[in-house]
């Protein structure tokens, strides 16, 4: 059984199986994985797996609805939490996303169906990631990132974006020698499609 190229440990492991990119659509799903989207900017993703429970004990187990009530001393609260990742304005964001997050639940019935729209309901296999060309960001994920800009979002670049769609389901960039490649694109209604305005690290 193959697996993509991740060092995986047993959490990691975990969510290569059973979590990444699998296509969502509950609206706290989707809240939460941005949430930790943001929390993992700039750092490894395995912390942010470990430190799981205690962002979740911060954060009100990503209820988005108390997160968007949260004031200065809620922010005090996390920032002061044994084992915390200390980062005021990815708290702050944070807090605004949710309220943001509600607002485009209000104007759209659901942010996973809004988000799901820039992809037709599709989730989509861009032609050579199978092969491991992976980009950080593309052109759908710097819409994307546009119009959450304009809906009120902080905090959000293409690069995170992109990180989430890869989460969400809505590109399913694992390798096409690994097991899950195979199972996603066969489960849920799928595209392939060219890769477009693409960026890579240097």
């Amino acid at each position: 059984m193959a697996y993509c190229t991740w060092g995986l440990d047993e959490s990691s492991l975990h969510y290569h199986d059973e979590e990444w990119g699998v296509p969502i659509h509950d609206d706290n799903l989707q809240f939460e994985y941005l949430l930790l989207a943001v929390m993992q900017c700039g750092l490894n993703w395995k912390m942010v797996l470990k430190k799981y429970e205690i962002l979740s004990e911060c954060f009100a187990n990503f209820d988005f609805e108390r997160i968007a009530s949260f004031d200065e001393f809620d922010v005090e609260r996390i920032l002061n939490t044994t084992g915390m990742i200390r980062s005021r304005r990815k708290i702050e964001a944070i807090i605004n996303n949710a309220r943001a997050f509600i607002q485009i639940r209000e104007k759209y019935g659901s942010f996973s169906k809004w988000l799901w729209s820039f992809s037709d309901g599709k989730s989509i296999s861009y032609i050579g990631h199978e092969k491991g060309l992976i980009p950080m960001s593309n052109g759908l994920s710097e819409r994307i990132t546009k119009a959450m800009k304009k809906e009120g979002f902080k905090f959000v670049g293409s690069i995170m974006i992109y990180s989430h769609l890869q989460g969400c389901g809505i590109i399913n960039d694992h390798g096409d020698d690994c097991h899950r490649y195979h199972e996603l694109m066969s489960q849920y209604p799928s595209v392939r499609l060219p890769c477009e305005h693409e960026k890579f690290s240097r």
